[in-house]
């Protein structure tokens, strides 16, 4: 299939997937759990929406959730039979094969969620139902009840080998699903892959957005194929990261969106490096990439 053949059946795809949502008006995901996720509280606004400062509250948002902090969140926050939907395997992308977990069908999904590790990680840290505040559990079940695919890689490195592995598997993931949507998410050391998978033409037109949690600010991102392509970018971070300086990242947004780039950008106001996993609203950033 040809680019331009592929991009038209990606645009069809999504066209066909926004179609499907019912009760949801233009939202594609349905409600998950939304009344302990989502209901946060905003603290400040700007650019039309785009830039919204989250109000963060260590004892409230880590004591306060979790049965014990930063180790296993409490049982309100999880729903554990989409475990029955979760499996682990590796998968031969022709080039390479790739330790993954995936929750959802393996074929035949109507979107494609990958979300990339960061330094130290594995493909267990995007599969825990119990850490981050049960924020992985809540992306796993809102895939699933949306009849959607969730994959956690193991990614190799973050050089040029684990953006050609994660590439791989976007290919692959769009196979499976006859070109429906992919979403890539990358958090902390993460983004390096999905920085150098915004250089990969091929991968951009599979793509229907990307998501950088608390992650390096790559200001070379202008000019790539995913920005001449204006590929949906979705930022979260935290304003006291110390790891990757918010300001940095917030500079390379206000560029993008000062060019009427689609980005959007969520500050979580004494957020430390790891907040962004914990707090990142996923329902709001799926049903925001979907819609563009």
């Amino acid at each position: 299939m040809s680019t331009a053949h592929f991009r038209l059946a990606l645009a069809f795809g999504a066209s066909l997937f926004l179609a499907g949502a019912t009760n949801a008006g233009s939202e594609a995901l349905q409600p998950f759990k939304d009344e302990l996720f989502s209901m946060q509280t905003v603290i400040e606004t700007g650019d039309g929406g785009d830039f919204k400062v989250v109000d963060y509250q260590e004892m409230r948002d880590i004591n306060g959730r979790d049965q014990i902090p930063e180790r296993r969140v409490k049982s309100a926050y999880v729903s554990l039979g989409v475990r029955r939907q979760q499996v682990d395997e590796t998968i031969d992308l022709g080039t390479r094969k790739l330790a993954v977990t995936r929750t959802g069908a393996a074929g035949g999904s109507r979107f494609t969620v990958i979300f990339i590790h960061g330094r130290g990680g594995d493909r267990r840290l995007g599969a825990n139902d119990f850490t981050f505040g049960g924020n992985f559990n809540r992306l796993k079940n809102l895939a699933v009840e949306n009849g959607g695919t969730y994959y956690a890689p193991s990614v190799p490195s973050f050089d040029s080998d684990g953006v050609a592995a994660i590439a791989d598997l976007i290919r692959f993931s769009a196979a499976q699903s006859s070109g429906k949507p992919v979403v890539l998410a990358c958090a902390s050391m993460g983004s390096f892959i999905c920085w150098g998978i915004a250089r990969d033409a091929a991968s951009v037109e599979r793509l229907a957005g990307m998501a950088i949690l608390g992650g390096a600010t790559d200001p070379a991102f202008i000019g790539s194929a995913a920005y001449k392509q204006k590929l949906p970018l979705f930022f979260t971070h935290g304003s006291r990261d110390s790891v990757y300086a918010a300001d940095d990242q917030l500079a390379l947004y206000r560029r993008l969106h000062g060019e009427k780039y689609p980005t959007r950008f969520t500050l979580f106001q004494t957020g430390s490096h790891g907040t962004p996993v914990r707090m990142s609203d996923w329902r709001e950033i799926l049903n925001w990439i979907l819609a563009h």
